[in-house]
């Protein structure tokens, strides 16, 4: 694993956006008790699903159209913009490029970056590392990450090991260059053997969804369909998680030299609560120390981390808290974050109709 320590860095703000509506999987699973266990197992009791037509950039967009607002910085004032999806608008360009013109923002930094389970603490570590290296007049640099997915868009509408599982969100969070910031420790991996495992397989160029000349037959229309949806491996998931993500607690912990005592929470990407709840234990971690916001929003990849902040730790943030923030999966990739959120403006969440 390769880890480090970043200096002189604040996060002010963060901001999530869902879409209005809720929903449940009465209709996909018609039956009570096996609805019952399958919800006992994941913790999801609804998804917020986003419409036709809605994006992850939407999402991304209001929540940082908010946040601005909120800490009340000058749109010419960002510095870099960073998108972390796995569901871009375009294949080209950057859906970061456009939301730069979208958000009115300055000539900036922008681009995007292609990760889901790990993304929020990857695309953290890489907006406050390049904050460090940029030369600003008069002002502190800063820096806005977007991450979301609508996840619910890629689903084979059948698919009882998926549908019931995904949710949309987007987010947005605001960095600033702040000498008197606490550090930021991270650690990170990354195993690429796993990568067949939460896969996609259609729509780039090894496998791909251009129109050819001559009409497909209909099995191989039926074969492209399928696999331009995601596939999950649910047990190797697991079995990933179990081997990774406690050596990766015990890593940021060492790297920053804490204890379980000196954190204040975990905030784990929201994969399922079986899961969650044998990682806490597993860790030796209270429940009061892990905040799970999965039950009315499901996992929303990327968006998770901050989601689960703003629904969970809106309340607590009036003075310093020590967080551990830890994403993990598809890839497989893993990453660690241990810092100190000091009081910045309210988190919320935002609801796009």
């Amino acid at each position: 694993m390769t880890d480090g320590v970043l200096q002189g860095v604040s996060i002010r703000g963060v901001r999530a956006c869902v879409p209005a509506q809720s929903r449940g999987i009465d209709g996909l699973i018609p039956d009570e008790a096996e609805r019952t266990r399958l919800t006992g197992s994941i913790g999801v009791l609804s998804r917020r699903i986003a419409p036709a037509g809605v994006l992850t950039s939407d999402l991304c967009s209001r929540a940082a159209e908010n946040l601005l607002a909120d800490l009340g910085w000058e749109k010419d004032s960002v510095d870099v913009l960073i998108l972390v999806t796995q569901n871009p608008d375009y294949v080209i360009p950057a859906t970061a490029c456009v939301l730069q013109t979208r958000l009115g923002l300055g000539n900036c930094l922008a681009f995007d970056i292609n990760l889901g389970c790990s993304g929020y603490t990857y695309g953290l570590w890489t907006a406050a590392s390049l904050l460090k290296t940029l030369t600003v007049e008069g002002r502190p640099a800063r820096a806005l990450l977007l991450a979301g997915d609508v996840s619910s868009a890629r689903l084979l509408p059948d698919d009882r090991s998926t549908v019931p599982l995904f949710g949309d969100a987007g987010s947005a969070t605001a960095l600033e260059i702040d000498p008197e910031a606490s550090d930021i420790y991270g650690v990170f991996g990354t195993d690429g053997s796993g990568a067949p495992h939460i896969l996609i397989e259609a729509g780039g160029t090894k496998m791909s969804l251009m129109p050819p000349k001559e009409p497909v037959s209909p099995e191989e229309a039926e074969k492209l369909y399928k696999a331009a949806r995601l596939h999950l491996n649910g047990a190797e998931v697991f079995n990933f998680t179990l081997k990774a993500v406690p050596p990766l607690m015990k890593a940021i912990l060492e790297r920053s030299q804490a204890t379980v005592e000196d954190i204040d929470y975990v905030l784990f990407h929201q994969a399922n609560a079986f899961m969650l709840n044998h990682l806490r234990k597993k860790s030796g971690l209270p429940e009061t120390k892990v905040p799970v916001a999965m039950e009315s929003y499901g996992n929303t990849s990327s968006a998770s981390i901050p989601l689960t902040l703003c629904a969970s730790l809106a309340d607590v943030l009036d003075v310093p808290k020590h967080v551990v923030m830890m994403g993990f999966g598809v890839g497989w990739s893993w990453g660690a974050l241990k810092l100190t959120l000091h009081p910045a403006v309210r988190p919320a969440i935002d609801e796009y109709a």
